[in-house]
């Protein structure tokens, strides 16, 4: 049984997404990430990077249905998700005076 998705409790949304098209997104992911067409940004699991972008057809894999990423951030492309990662490193340095993104968001 796949895992629910999980988000951010202060997601990132990106232009032209309304709180209206929000919920279909999420509706999609939950049920075929295959036709959502969106991006995501998450937190990385890996230890060395912070974010990742993923297209939302890899949430379709079997790796990320168990084991789904905690989602900060959704957009409709890839470069509209780096310029969104480009605005949350720039709050972060503003509220912390670092790029630590990850204990940034997590707080």
């Amino acid at each position: 049984m796949a895992a629910e998705i999980r988000y951010h409790s202060r997601l990132y949304v990106g232009d032209g997404i309304t709180d209206k098209k929000l919920e279909k997104i999420k509706k999609r992911l939950a049920a075929n990430p295959l036709r959502a067409g969106v991006s995501v940004i998450a937190l990385s699991r890996n230890g060395v990077d912070q974010l990742d972008i993923y297209d939302s057809k890899m949430l379709a894999w079997p790796y990320y249905r168990e084991n789904p990423p905690l989602i900060v951030g959704i957009t409709r492309s890839k470069e509209e998700s780096i310029r969104m990662i480009e605005r949350i490193a720039q709050e972060c340095w503003k509220a912390r005076g670092d790029c630590a993104l990850r204990e940034y968001l997590l707080c």
